[in-house]
């Protein structure tokens, strides 16, 4: 048995773990791995006084979660999802992006600028992972976009209807469990992916249930659309997390079959009071 420690990763710390598991499994056949994501605040804990690092030291809450992966074939009826990509982006080159203060205590840096970086970071991001799921009609619109800009740049800052082509993602997924960061940070990836409020209902639940419990969150939500029984056979879940460094990693999964509501889930006792206001 093999055991591997991903601390420091951040919030994005489980799409990365399933990238390990992932290759591990693809060197041993037959086998299984196990990806457990909590959040440990004595990784970013900050004792510094710069007020920046000092707001992580309360930003969190404590959660868990486990996933089991296996590559044996005999599991394939058993599962409920198939692993289809996973793309990473770090954008820890950026100097804004640093997590030591003026007296060199590391730590954790929400301020102002983290909004911007995360901007650049999911822009990048976007670039790299659209491709792989988009359906062809979105990319050639997306890419048409892009080379026009590139072939006309003075001619597409002074007009305000060459804006970069934002694709269609509710195209390429029906279910998107996007990092329960903040409702600052989920209302702003909703605006920017043009995604409806159904589409955001898993995030926003389990940031007002469980609050930002980093790595651990995506699977919350998962948890949450199978508890209300959305999941069906063929259904596309788009999971996207954020992290310091600053990371921006997706995990897409396909569901093999219906997922039904299951017996042991931390929504049984509170899923029927959201949506909120319904």
């Amino acid at each position: 048995m093999l055991s591997y420690n991903l601390g420091g990763m951040g919030c994005s710390a489980g799409v990365i773990a399933l990238d390990l598991a992932r290759d591990m499994l693809r060197a041993n056949p037959s086998n299984y791995a196990v990806v457990v994501s909590t959040e440990a605040v004595s990784f970013t804990w900050s004792t510094g006084r710069n007020r920046s690092m000092l707001i992580p030291n309360c930003f969190f809450r404590m959660g868990c979660s486990a996933v089991l992966l296996s590559n044996r074939r005999r599991d394939f009826r058993r599962a409920k999802y198939r692993l289809e990509h996973i793309v990473r982006t770090h954008k820890g080159a950026d100097g804004r992006a640093s997590e030591e203060d003026e007296e060199r205590t590391k730590g954790l840096c929400i301020s102002r600028d983290l909004t911007e970086v995360g901007g650049h970071a999911l822009k990048a991001h976007i670039t790299t992972f659209g491709p792989r799921v988009l359906p062809f009609s979105e990319q050639l619109l997306f890419f048409a976009t892009l080379f026009y800009r590139h072939l006309f740049p003075k001619k597409t800052a002074d007009s305000a209807g060459t804006k970069p082509y934002i694709a269609d993602y509710k195209l390429a997924f029906e279910h998107f469990c996007v990092h329960a960061a903040s409702k600052a940070v989920l209302e702003a990836i909703q605006k920017n992916l043009r995604l409806e409020d159904r589409h955001m209902e898993a995030s926003l639940a389990t940031l007002h249930r469980f609050g930002n419990t980093s790595s651990s969150s995506i699977w919350y939500e998962l948890a949450y659309l199978e508890a209300k029984g959305r999941v069906i056979g063929g259904d596309r879940v788009w999971q996207i997390a954020f992290g310091s460094g600053f990371k921006c990693n997706s995990a897409v999964w396909k569901a093999t079959r219906r997922v039904r509501r299951p017996n042991r889930s931390p929504w049984l006792d509170c899923v029927d009071r959201y949506p909120e206001g319904r």
